[in-house]
Parts: C-alpha cells; structure tokens; sequence
C-alpha cells in the first residue's frame, strides 16, 4: 500500500510540475536495493552464457512462453547490446568472467565499423559495444574503430535537410525521400564522441544540426512525437510526419518517445544548450503524464483499451528510467530533478518485482517488452535492448546513490 501511495504521488507531482523550467541537487534516499537487482542480472546473464553454442551467438529475443533465446546477426540493429550489457556487468562487479566475454563478442563486431554504413544504426551497434569497450579498458583499438564508423555514418547526412537519412531502403519502398527517425538521435553520440575523441570536428556540427531540425519537426504541440519525419530532398522541406512502429501517425509510439527523451538528454550532456535540455524535459513530462499506475507504458500510449488490455513495454520503461536518472542531474529546479528521479526509481522498482522479471521463466533480465507491434514480432517478450538499458539505469542510480 505505501509503494502503491508513493507510485500515485510520483505520478501526480509529474503534473503539477510540468510547467516548472529546466543542474545539480541533492537526492533522497531509497530502499530500493540497486545492488540487489545487479546480482539477479548477474545471476541471469551467467544462465545465458552457459546456454550459449558458441562465442559468437548473439543473443536478441525470447518469445512470450519460450525458454530460448533468438540470436541477433552481426550488423543488425540490436546486435550491440548483448556485449554492451557484458561490459555493463563487468562495470558492475569487477569480475573477469564479464571482461573476457564482453572482449569476445564485441571482437567480431569490429569490422562493421570499417563497413559502409547501411542505416543510421551505426551508433546503436558501436555505442553499446565497442563504446563501452573503450571506455572500461582504454584500448586504441577500440577507439579507431568507433572514428571509422561515426565517419561512415556521417556520409549519410544531408546538408540540406539537416538529418542523417535513416532507412535508404525506404526512399522507394514507402517514397519517403530523405527519412529520419526519432531513434536516430540516440546514434549521434557516436559522433559526438569521434568529434571530441580526436575525429573530424565537423561530426559534432553535424550531429547538433540533426537534433535542431528534428527538434523543429519532429514534435507535436503536446510534445509527443512522430516516429519519423519525411523530408524533401530538393530544398529540405519537411513533407509530413508518419510512424513506422507505433499505432498511427498520430499517436504516442512508446519506445520512440523513450528515444526522444533518452537521445535529447544526450545532446544536452554533449552541448549544453539549454534548448535540448527544453526539449528533455517536456518529452519527458509528455511521457509521464500519460502513464499508467505501474510506470511502465502500454506500447503505444494511444492504444485501447479494449476488449482487452494491449501489450507493456518494459523495454520504453527502462530506456526512459536511465534517461530521467541523468537528466535529474541537469535540471535547474531541484523540486522537478528530484521528480525525475523518484519517478526513475518507481519505474526500476517495478521492472525488478516479480511482474517484470524473468527468473525461472528464462534467462533474460525482463519480461513483457514489445518489438515490433505492427508486424507482429516480438510482442510481450523478452528483448535484449530491455535489459541493456535496464541494467545501465541501475549502474546510473548506483552512482548517484554514491554521491557521483
């Protein structure tokens, strides 16, 4: 009962604050035991290493009722966060089980790096693997390979527009001439990087004009968004605003407004420019104004609800939670950063109750995520996305718990 009272007020406080304006606070404390729900991923990744055929399997999905993972093929979107969540797990712990498998698995994804760059995805395979690669261990080898692919991805910036094309595929399959959609601002932290990591300089111009024209075009007057924007090729203009995954063009996809606040709290860390730090706060007090009482949404939040309840998705539930644990830190007013971060905290407290976590069920960190609603794919399963930003959340409030 007092859980459910704290969840009701965290919620509520979220409307009373949205009209609040957008740097460092102090945070409450919590019972909410960070380590607790660190060892369970532990205990589950070792499940899923010891079920694995080989070095090389990539693990993806599990199907609602399923006990095995799907893999993911090298190149493919998601095929980063599995050694992502590898070296997350070696972060957490310090234990060299993680490091050897995080060097194994982010070893054979190398070489996209030196690919031309098919999609915008490049920053969603690099970041989470050969990033945090770098990052943990400093290796050089690592660091070249993430300039060779934020220089590749940049090729797919058009100038005149002020976007990187995402899907090339889709210029004539869905005659959308330049596209660019709202899960691409998470890739242009690959750019930043290169361009502060001794890379090209124009990367971080390029990247901070992306998130100029899509903050210009990519939001609603509510401050929900398009899952993508369609732009014309000749002169930039923006030609319409349609979804791809979520209910309808008109609707609040859930994991694309995760990307929205996740991907804009970014630009503002690698910026400061008090404008996308604007475009934070109010993605994400149009996200928390529509949630339901578990904090974790709906797939879509337009979704009916009728004649029966659609599918939750804890993986928008985790991507969001990271991104308020770190916008938390950049707000001004410490009544609304200490918002974020309860609501940061309710959402993880949820994740880790029986609800959502996976236990005996199989060894994914998660439950009831949805992939791809509209085509059928992934719906109420457990997706390896949920669980990387799953446990990068917890290794964010660990170090705020710590005063870092």
């Amino acid at each position: 009962m007092q859980k459910h009272f704290r969840l009701r007020n965290a919620l509520f406080a979220g409307l009373l604050l949205a009209a609040f304006g957008c740097s460092s606070h102090t945070h409450r404390t919590t019972d909410f035991n960070v380590d607790s729900a660190i060892a369970y991923c532990s205990r589950q990744a070792i499940k899923t290493l010891e079920m694995l055929s080989d070095v090389d399997s990539i693990p993806n999905t599990i199907d609602k009722g399923q006990k095995k993972w799907q893999y993911a093929h090298v190149g493919s979107w998601t095929c980063g966060f599995w050694p992502g969540t590898l070296w997350y797990l070696y972060e957490a712990t310090q234990d060299t089980v993680w490091l050897h498998a995080a060097k194994n698995v982010t070893r054979i994804l190398l070489p996209e790096a030196y690919r031309k760059a098919r999609s915008h995805d490049s920053g969603f395979i690099m970041m989470p693997s050969v990033g945090n690669a770098y990052r943990l261990t400093g290796d050089t080898m690592y660091a070249q390979a993430l300039h060779h692919a934020a220089d590749s991805l940049a090729e797919l910036y058009n100038p005149k527009v002020g976007t990187i094309l995402s899907w090339p595929g889709m210029v004539k399959k869905m005659n959308w001439p330049h596209n660019t959609i709202i899960d691409n601002m998470m890739n242009l932290e690959l750019l930043f990087w290169s361009a502060k990591n001794g890379g090209n300089k124009w990367l971080y111009d390029v990247a901070v004009k992306h998130a100029e024209t899509t903050m210009k075009y990519h939001f609603r007057a509510d401050h929900s968004c398009y899952h993508v924007a369609v732009y014309d090729t000749l002169d930039g203009h923006f030609i319409k605003g349609v979804t791809h995954q979520g209910l309808a063009d008109s609707t609040m996809w859930a994991r694309g407004q995760a990307w929205a606040i996740y991907g804009y709290t970014m630009v503002y860390r690698e910026t400061r420019d008090v404008r996308f730090l604007e475009v934070a706060c109010q993605s994400a007090d149009a996200y928390l104004r529509r949630l339901p009482e578990d904090m974790v949404p709906y797939w879509d939040f337009d979704a009916p609800m009728s004649p029966l309840l659609p599918p939750k998705d804890a993986s928008a539930a985790a991507v969001t939670a990271s991104a308020l644990i770190e916008l938390s830190g950049y707000v001004n007013d410490e009544i609304k950063s200490r918002h974020y971060l309860d609501v940061a905290i309710a959402m993880l407290e949820n994740l880790s109750s029986s609800a959502y976590q996976s236990g005996t069920v199989n060894t994914a960190f998660l439950l009831h995520s949805v992939g791809h609603m509209p085509r059928g794919r992934e719906i109420d399963a457990s997706i390896m996305y949920a669980d990387y930003y799953y446990i990068e959340a917890l290794l964010r409030l660990r170090t705020v718990n710590k005063g870092g």
